[in-house]
């Protein structure tokens, strides 16, 4: 690990990002967008200098726990989904499979009573009438905070957000450690561990993007070892966190090799069907396809091709055609992602990690919902790339919190324009020098 270095506007920018962070935890509503792109501008400017300056790693990786840790006792400013964290906890701490009720059956008079479970937590709910969406590991977290803190919401979450942060650390631990056994320079970790976007929305926000990271990080490290067993235990704990990891099983098949893969998915299922056999029967599966389907054909946020493929469709159609496209453009990611795993055996653990950024990318550009928080995977694997644009893109999405300037929920169409201009010409900048310096090796090769 690199020694401490003298770097006293170093500290200082570390300094006033701890009292930006605390500004952000304990005085910034989302509603109060102008504070909170002031603040924000102010901590990503700190990283952008603190990263790129010589200076201590071991004390930048103190400050990154020191920043989440400020947001411990604050409640989630930016985002209310915590409200269901502790609805599905308090239906699961009463012996209640939070995958069979809607919310605003268990209001009625003739639903079962459950403790904890009232009128006022309902108002809060902004997934009235969805089933859970939320797979087991993730419950379990909200099971113990529920058993925790049964009848306290802030107690619940502080429990949510102690268990986040560990999770936090230990990534950044791995992302070090994978970073050393890649050969990269072991100071990229605080690409990860300082960026803003990361910091406010996983633990400040209460996104469990954050456990599904450490597993999946802990999958690839895994890997490295060849311990096969214990990296497709981890990957279906990811799996179990959040169901996105499931992109990335193609890429694992390339790089395992048919044998290998057999092995390795035969224990990532075994540990997504323990997980799933004390909550699933038919039922279950109906109202997970139902989800499936309202985020498919009806949700919609800070999308960028598929806003300009439905701004097409009000010109063909004459109305939104979000129905035709979402499923669409899932599948257009699906053979997209599948046609990158057709290439030649991935050998490196670090070329795994750089095809499933790939995959994650193409994602998101054709997603109709991306939320900020969907970022910060992208972030953790492209630190063990030379690829930046998920940085510029974690410093403008910001901008989407404009949307909530008013309760009507209103997308700003200037900002969107701008980030993602923005964003296609960082990327299709690094892309471009990415292939020129595959050419020239290539040629002297």
């Amino acid at each position: 690990m690199a020694p401490a270095k003298s770097n006293p506007l170093g500290y200082a920018a570390l300094a006033v990002s701890a009292a930006a962070y605390a500004a952000l935890a304990y005085a910034t509503p989302r509603t109060s967008f102008a504070q909170l792109l002031l603040l924000y501008a102010v901590v990503f400017v700190a990283y952008l200098y603190v990263t790129n300056q010589r200076f201590s790693l071991r004390h930048g990786m103190a400050a990154a726990l020191l920043f989440r840790c400020i947001f411990l006792f604050a409640t989630p400013a930016l985002s209310d989904d915590y409200f269901r964290f502790v609805w599905d906890g308090r239906l699961l701490a009463a012996g209640v499979n939070p995958y069979l009720y809607l919310p605003e059956f268990l209001m009625q008079p003739e639903a079962p009573q459950v403790p904890g479970i009232t009128q006022e937590l309902f108002a809060q709910l902004n997934s009235q009438s969805y089933y859970s969406v939320y797979p087991p590991v993730s419950q379990a977290v909200f099971w113990l905070a529920a058993q925790l803190s049964p009848q306290s919401i802030q107690g619940s979450v502080v429990v949510m957000r102690l268990i986040l942060l560990l999770a936090e650390a230990g990534s950044i631990l791995l992302l070090w450690r994978l970073l050393r056994k890649m050969g990269l320079p072991e100071k990229h970790v605080l690409l990860y561990a300082l960026n803003p976007l990361v910091i406010i929305e996983l633990v400040g926000n209460l996104h469990f993007e954050a456990l599904m990271i450490f597993f999946l990080l802990l999958a690839l490290y895994q890997l490295f070892y060849h311990r096969l067993v214990w990296s497709g235990f981890a990957f279906g704990l990811a799996i179990g966190t959040k169901l996105l990891p499931l992109m990335f099983l193609p890429f694992l098949l390339r790089k395992l090799g048919l044998r290998q893969f057999i092995l390795y998915g035969s224990v990532v299922l075994i540990t997504v069907m323990a997980q799933f056999a004390p909550l699933v029967n038919l039922q279950l599966l109906h109202n997970i396809l139902q989800s499936l389907d309202l985020y498919l054909t009806r949700f919609e946020f800070n999308a960028s091709i598929y806003y300009l493929l439905r701004w097409l469709g009000f010109r063909l159609m004459g109305y939104n055609t979000i129905a035709i496209l979402g499923p669409l453009l899932s599948l257009a990611t699906l053979v997209v992602i599948l046609s990158m795993a057709s290439v030649k055996k991935l050998g490196s653990v670090r070329r795994l990690a750089g095809y499933m950024a790939a995959a994650l990318t193409v994602y998101l550009l054709l997603s109709t919902t991306v939320h900020p928080w969907y970022l910060t995977t992208l972030l953790a694997l492209t630190v063990m790339s030379h690829f930046r644009f998920a940085i510029t893109w974690s410093g403008l999405a910001i901008l989407t919190y404009a949307a909530y300037r008013t309760p009507t929920y209103q997308e700003d169409t200037l900002l969107l324009a701008l980030e993602y201009i923005l964003v296609f010409m960082w990327l299709g900048v690094e892309v471009y020098l990415y292939r020129q310096r595959r050419r020239h090796a290539n040629l002297n090769g």
